[in-house]
């Protein structure tokens, strides 16, 4: 070979290099960067066969990654599909020592090279398994080279070997010579260098998952009442981005994601309500329009009896005086009657005041003046006779909706704007950088009367609408609710197909929500039997 044919290989050796280590850095998927590696080995060594070990987590096994031999059309592991089922090997014997019998457990275990001419002249190194390989198959094992993969810190991540470097031109085995050890040593460390880096993004992305469902966890176990809703509304939003994108008419007909923004919509959904996080728990606990820490309908219960007990005594009073004075009994049993009358009213009141005080959809006017009329009843407390109810009791038993007061609703309203507060100070990769639009526009409604910001229709993007949906869906049919049951699949449907047609929720998302089953197949998941009736699809989106 000329000198300048010896600068042409250098050169394409260099380029290749190059090419690799540009490969290495940009590839994402682990197995693909394993068989990169390898390939450029075969490359570098024309090696006819191709192992490549990772060390496990703990150091103490390496698994086999790939396995190739050209000569017997033979692949295994990567991206073949076809699982290597050899047992992974120990780099440490049984009384604790480093394994160095063969000589792949050395290069992990030393960090050196091991370059042999002919295994089954080599003294040292145990071959009895490559031999008997070579027995069954009749393949002939002669030139092997080990390379551990070294990282950046020089921590050993695996080990790379390489059976029967080939004359290109003439195709006989061949040792490995110096200059295939120096280039495939480089090679090793640009591959442990990438394989290092993907793993460790590998592994921030996990932590990154694993704390935001923590997160996710801790506000929904922070109530008995909204468990799992941080899990679900994902779920749900997932789903419908997937009908979605799979929808070929109509105004989304060209809508989709690559899988960076899908990911940045499954973390917006598990942060939608982090801002909980700072909601005081017997507010979002609120299960009955008397609840505080308790519910004060027991303390109710007892200034009913209190009133049922002072009218008695005074009835008997009333009579024992008569009874004085010689009185006919028609006067007595006339007392007796009024006080029936009055226990009568009383109990009427106090059921009605437990029923008032769950809560519902609407209060009529009138049973909000019967609430304080019925807070006007005087009775006595150490002798001062004072109103039955408070003015906060009031309040709380006249509310027409639900059990939350407009003040504790806004405590809750104000989850959102914490939410938001809380992601837009998070330092964003670029991938993630629309996770507090996504998250934090879940209780917006396209006609602007959504909270926190009021937005329209035309300033919400596709994600936070679709989540909106997710949120209202999951809401309406959870069972686990201190205020309400779970709504039945028709009425929860019904109620939002009203939001539609009001234009609070997007309608044509709402659509393909219905006619691509999405409702349905989140119903089967998570709602009850009693719960899954028909729903009259054609209605709903009328």
């Amino acid at each position: 070979m000329t000198l300048k044919e010896k600068c042409a290989v250098l050169e394409d050796r260099v380029k290749r290099l190059q090419e690799i280590g540009l490969a290495l850095s940009t590839e994402d998927d682990i197995n693909v960067i394993f068989e990169l590696i390898m390939d450029e080995a075969k490359n570098i060594t024309n090696a006819d066969g191709r192992t490549l070990y990772m060390i496990s987590d703990d150091s103490k096994t390496m698994k086999f990654e790939i396995m190739a031999t050209d000569s017997m059309n033979s692949s295994q592991g990567g991206t073949t599909g076809v699982e290597i089922t050899i047992p992974p090997m120990q780099l440490f014997n049984e009384d604790g020592t480093p394994n160095h019998s063969s000589i792949v457990t050395y290069s992990a275990n030393t960090g050196k090279i091991v370059n042999i001419k002919d295994a089954y002249k080599e003294k040292g190194f145990d071959f009895t398994g490559a031999k008997n390989f070579d027995k069954d198959t009749g393949y002939r094992t002669t030139s092997v080279l080990s390379v551990p993969l070294k990282n950046h810190e020089n921590d050993i991540v695996g080990v790379m070997q390489l059976i029967n470097a080939k004359d290109p031109k003439s195709g006989e085995i061949i040792s490995f010579s110096d200059h295939m050890q120096n280039q495939v040593e480089s090679l090793a460390s640009q591959g442990a260098v990438a394989l290092t880096n993907k793993r460790l993004v590998a592994e921030l992305k996990n932590l990154f998952e694993s704390f935001i469902q923590l997160i996710a966890t801790a506000i929904d176990k922070k109530s008995p009442y909204t468990g799992g809703h941080c899990e679900r509304v994902p779920e749900i939003t997932m789903l419908l981005a997937d009908a979605v994108e799979k929808t070929k008419t109509g105004k989304y007909k060209d809508f989709s994601m690559n899988e960076d923004e899908r990911y940045e919509l499954y973390i917006a959904g598990w942060l939608h309500d982090c801002g909980k996080v700072a909601t005081p728990p017997h507010i979002v606990d609120k299960g009955m329009k008397l609840e505080t820490i308790t519910d004060r309908i027991e303390v109710m219960d007892t200034r009913f009896e209190v009133l049922k007990r002072d009218a008695e005594i005074s009835m008997l009073k009333k009579q024992i005086e008569l009874m004085g004075k010689g009185m006919a009994n028609g006067k007595i049993k006339s007392l007796v009657s009024e006080f029936d009358d009055k226990i009568t009213q009383f109990n009427s009141d106090q059921t009605f005041i437990q029923k008032t005080n769950r809560g519902g959809e609407f209060m009529e006017e009138e049973d909000q003046q019967r609430v304080s009329n019925i807070g006007n009843y005087k009775w006595k407390l150490e002798g001062e006779e004072i109103n039955l109810f408070d003015e906060k009791d009031v309040r709380n038993l006249q509310i027409p909706k639900g059990t939350l007061l407009p003040e504790e609703r806004e405590i809750i309203n104000d989850h959102i704007v914490i939410t938001i507060d809380m992601l837009e100070k998070l330092p964003y990769p670029k991938k993630l950088r629309n996770v507090p639009e996504f998250a934090g526009g879940h209780h917006e409604k396209l006609d602007g009367t959504g909270y926190p910001k009021g937005l329209k229709d035309e300033e919400m993007s596709v994600q936070a609408k679709m989540m909106a949906i997710a949120d209202i869906y999951e809401a309406l049919t959870a069972a686990d609710r201190p205020y309400k049951d779970g709504k039945k699949l028709s009425q929860a449907m019904r109620i939002m197909g009203f939001m539609k047609n009001d234009y609070e929720i997007d309608q044509d998302l709402f659509e393909i929500f219905v006619k691509e089953g999405v409702y349905k197949k989140y119903a089967k998941k998570y709602l009850g039997d009693d719960q899954l009736d028909k729903v009259d699809e054609a209605a709903v989106l009328a």
